[in-house]
């Protein structure tokens, strides 16, 4: 081809409109609760790009902080997938968004460090072997380096809490919160939710709280616990309504550890996005099943 034709043939590339030619992929922002990036930016995300024909740009963070920038206006992502209903309800509230559908359960667990000298105990309590010292007498060392997320952003940095309050009845053992946790807000403790399994696969970390999520696809161990302190059956709502927590003048209690999705209603690409919490409910599932996330069964779709 001679350049006079080149230059005839990129003129006419440039006349066709811009849907004729190769569709690039939509944009599409999901702002999604922090425990769910190993999932979300693995394989959600090259799925969905693949099935639905978008640019999945993800934003992983404590779904309350999330809530307070959408509510806010400082972010306006298409999707927000939250775990627990009061961040959700942030957003409904707000005028954001007109429902919230469930999309999965989890459920609370001890994660713990292969590379600590706590390890062998830890192990031998998930295993309930005889004689072993249970997961919260362990905890309770005073030397041991356990972590948790900030209760003020984070729904997890609360529902660990809720679960070693729930823990001291369950076990009858007065004061197991405090001896555990400290102060609800303790710096010692507290970690950015993305950090805590790089923590503990270096060792850095003896223990940390989790959903069961969590460690699983990293092969980091956990203790599971009974349903009674694990904040993830329906059966056991008025039993976790026991527990309270004041933080910053709002008094907190425990909802079953439940994610859900909204599309938002400033989004610019509101099909995509409608067809994005779609497939997530559809083929979606085969992956949260991978990434040992439970049906949430029984959960019912949230409205302002």
């Amino acid at each position: 081809m001679n350049r006079r034709s080149l230059i005839l043939a990129s003129a006419a590339l440039l006349a066709v409109p811009r849907r004729v030619r190769a569709q690039e992929p939509v944009p599409l922002d999901v702002a999604y609760a922090g425990s769910m990036g190993a999932m979300m930016e693995g394989p959600i995300k090259t799925q969905a790009q693949t099935a639905l024909g978008i640019a999945f740009h993800g934003r992983g963070q404590g779904s309350d902080a999330l809530a307070g920038l959408i509510a806010g206006g400082s972010i306006a992502p298409d999707v927000f997938i939250p775990v627990t209903n009061t961040p959700m309800m942030t957003v409904l509230k707000s005028g954001k968004t007109a429902a919230g559908i469930p999309v999965a359960r989890t459920e609370m667990v001890i994660a713990y460090s292969p590379k600590s000298t706590y390890a062998q105990a830890f192990a031998d309590a998930a295993a309930g072997k005889r004689g072993a010292a249970p997961w919260w007498q362990i905890l309770a060392q005073p030397n041991i380096r356990f972590g948790r997320t900030d209760p003020a952003t984070d729904p997890q940095g609360r529902n660990i809490l809720f679960t070693l309050q729930l823990a001291e009845t369950f076990y009858k053992q007065p004061g197991l919160a405090q001896k555990i946790a400290g102060q609800p807000v303790n710096p010692a403790q507290i970690f950015a939710e993305p950090t805590v399994e790089a923590r503990l696969q270096s060792g850095e970390l003896d223990a940390a709280s989790a959903y069961k999520i969590q460690p699983s696809p990293l092969n980091i161990p956990y203790v599971t616990l009974p349903p009674e302190i694990n904040l993830a059956s329906d059966a056991m709502r008025a039993r976790y309504a026991q527990a309270t927590l004041e933080l910053n003048g709002r008094t907190f209690h425990p909802d079953p550890l439940v994610y859900y999705a909204a599309v938002l209603d400033g989004s610019a690409h509101k099909d995509k996005a409608t067809a994005f919490v779609q497939w997530l409910l559809g083929p979606g599932r085969a992956i949260f099943r991978q990434y040992f996330y439970d049906a949430p069964t029984g959960a019912k779709t949230l409205r302002a």
